[in-house]
């Protein structure tokens, strides 16, 4: 940043040295260091990393400018008002942050769900494969796999083998398997 002094000389000063009433001074293609209100002159500001908008706002005499946007012509001289982590774009940075690590309520319910649905499928899975293993009709081996191929428990152990336009191709033939095996049983009536 570069404060402005008493008598109107201009010192490079390091950003974290910036105090609240600091005057600085912000020259084209400058961004400008904190949060203030300019005093002296104007200039195009390139506001679009906090508003989105394309087009640079003109700024005169009292408009609020935000520390981190580019002032693209003409040079002014500002009031800093927020400094550090009081500017608007540090609490962006912190809000941003805030929400990376916490989780929403749905996510916390799908956990929930997740923790006792996936685990049921792959034993109910296995448990059918048991049974087709056991009591199925003939090649009982391809009838016992077609269920959990279907289910997607077999899966990760081939997942690496497999692309995934492979698997689910794997997954929908089997589960044609199943129907046609169950027509068949509906057929033969025990």
């Amino acid at each position: 940043a570069r404060r402005v002094g008493a008598d109107g000389s201009d010192s490079d000063v390091p950003l974290d040295q910036v105090i609240k009433g600091d005057r600085l001074r912000v020259r084209p293609g400058d961004h400008v260091p904190v949060d203030g209100a300019i005093v002296e002159g104007t200039a195009t500001i390139d506001e679009s990393m906090i508003t989105g908008e394309s087009l640079p706002v003109a700024k005169k005499l009292g408009d609020k400018v935000t520390g981190g946007t580019l002032s693209q012509d003409g040079g002014f001289i500002m009031s800093a008002e927020r400094v550090g982590n009081a500017t608007l774009l540090a609490r962006i940075v912190t809000l941003v942050a805030e929400a990376q690590r916490s989780q929403a309520p749905v996510q916390r319910l799908v956990d929930k769900v997740s923790a006792w649905f996936v685990p049921a499928v792959l034993l109910a899975a296995i448990v059918t494969c048991i049974v087709w293993a056991y009591f199925g009709p003939e090649p009982k081996l391809a009838h016992a796999l077609g269920v959990p191929v279907a289910a997607g428990v077999l899966y990760p152990a081939f997942g690496l083998l497999l692309s995934p336009m492979i698997a689910s191709a794997a997954m929908s033939l089997s589960s044609v398997s199943v129907i046609a095996n169950a027509l068949r049983l509906k057929k033969q009536r025990f």
